[in-house]
C-alpha cells in the first residue's frame, strides 16, 4: 500500500547541495548537522506498509519521526527520495493529484487536534467532505455516522472549546476517516492527554482497527504506546531507522544498546507470546489437558502455571508446537535482554 524508498529532508538553504556533500563523504559521520547551516531530519530512510497494517515510527524528540510523516503527503516536501501509494509515486505528483491524495485517499490526525474553533463538531467532521464537494445532506448524514463510531453521539452540535481533550482528539479522528482514506497518518495523537485517557484513546483506536483495518502510520515517543498499536514497530535515531521489527521482534532480539534502552521497561507479559518462548517438546511428552494457543499472550498464561510445575502444551490449530513450564515463563519475563 505505502512504500518509502531513499528519502531524504534536509531543512536549509540549498539542501540539494547539502545532500550531495553528505553522501560524498567516506568517514561515516552520522552527525544531524552535517553541512554547514543545515539540518538533516531525515537521512535515506526506506520502509513498506501492508495494506491493513499500522505501521509505528518511535523516537526521542528530534529524531525526524514527525518531519518523515510529514514528508509522506509532502505536507514536508522530501529532498530525495520516493514514496509511492498504491503503485503511484507521490513525489511526482502535480498539485492537482496531490490535492486529490489528500481529499479522498490519506487523512492525517494530528497531535494539536486541528479542530476549526468556529465550527460545531458536526461540521468539523464534515469539513473534509466538503472540501470534496459532497452535498450537505449527505456530508452530514456521513459525519453523524462517523461521530457515533468514534462514541461522541450527542455531542453534535457543541463547539470544539465545550470537549475534553480526550473528545477533541476523537473529533479529529472522526473526521480523518469521514473521507474513507486508503491511508491514515497520526502524528503524535495522544501525546497531549492525560495519562487515562490517553489510554482509553488507544483502546479505541484498536477498537476501530479490528473493524475498519486501515492501514496507518503511527508516531510516538511513548514505547508502550508503540508496543500496544503497532503491527510492526521502527525506531529512530537522528533521522535514520535503528531497528524494524515486531514488538516481539524487538523486545526478545534489541539490535544495539539504544533499542535495548527503549526495551528495559517493556511489559514483557503484554508483548510476547507463549509461541515466541516455548521450547520444542521433549520425546516423551504428553499433552494432560492442559493446552494454550501460540499466540496467547504470557499474562494470559500465567494462571496456568502459577498453581502447578505441570508442562503446558501449545497447539495452533490443533497441532502441539512446543511446550511452555513455569521456569520457561520466569526467564522470559526476568530476561532484560
Amino acid at each position: 500500500m505505502l512504500a518509502c524508498t531513499n528519502l531524504w529532508k534536509i531543512f536549509g538553504p540549498t539542501p540539494e547541495r547539502a545532500l550531495g556533500a553528505v553522501q560524498s563523504r567516506s568517514d561515516g559521520a552520522n552527525s544531524k548537522l552535517d553541512f554547514a547551516g543545515h539540518v538533516i531530519a531525515v537521512r535515506n530512510v526506506s520502509f513498506e506498509v501492508k495494506a491493513g497494517e499500522t505501521f509505528v515510527v518511535m523516537g526521542l524528540s528530534g529524531s525526524g519521526k514527525s518531519t518523515l510523516v510529514r514528508c509522506l503527503s509532502r505536507l514536508a516536501e522530501p529532498t530525495a527520495g520516493d514514496i509511492v501509494i498504491d503503485g503511484k509515486s507521490v513525489c511526482a505528483m502535480n498539485e492537482r493529484e496531490l490535492r486529490e491524495l489528500r481529499r479522498h485517499r490519506v487523512s492525517m490526525v494530528f497531535q494539536n487536534f486541528g479542530l476549526l474553533p468556529h465550527r460545531r463538531v458536526l461540521d468539523n467532521v464534515a469539513y473534509g467532505l466538503e472540501v470534496r464537494g459532497m452535498g450537505k445532506a449527505e456530508r452530514l448524514a456521513r459525519a453523524e455516522q462517523m461521530i457515533e463510531l468514534v462514541g461522541l453521539k450527542g455531542w453534535e452540535q457543541h463547539y470544539p472549546r465545550q470537549l475534553s481533550g480526550g473528545m477533541q482528539q476523537r473529533v479529529g479522528l472522526a473526521r480523518a476517516l469521514a473521507v474513507d482514506p486508503d491511508i491514515l497518518l497520526f502524528d503524535e495523537p495522544f501525546s497531549a492527554l492525560d495519562p487515562l485517557i490517553r489510554r482509553e484513546m488507544q483502546d479505541e483506536l484498536l477498537r476501530l482497527q479490528a473493524n475498519l483495518r486501515k492501514t496507518s502510520v503511527f508516531i510516538t515517543h511513548d514505547f508502550a504506546e508503540a508496543l500496544k498499536l503497532g503491527d510492526r514497530i521502527a525506531i529512530m535515531r537522528d533521522g535514520q531507522f535503528v531497528q524494524v521489527g515486531t514488538p516481539q521482534e524487538l523486545v526478545l532480539n534489541p539490535k544495539n544498546d539504544y533499542v535495548r534502552a527503549f526495551i528495559k521497561d517493556a511489559p514483557r507479559a503484554k508483548v510476547l507470546t507463549a509461541g515466541d518462548i516455548m521450547l520444542a517438546c521433549p520425546p516423551d511428552f504428553c499433552v494432560n489437558g492442559r493446552v494454550t494457543s501460540a499466540d496467547a499472550h504470557l499474562e494470559t498464561v500465567m494462571s496456568m502455571l502459577v498453581d502447578s510445575d505441570e508442562p503446558v502444551a501449545v497447539q495452533a490449530e490443533g497441532l502441539t508446537l512446543g511446550v511452555l513450564d513455569r521456569a520457561i515463563m520466569i526467564r522470559a519475563l526476568a530476561d532484560s535482554a
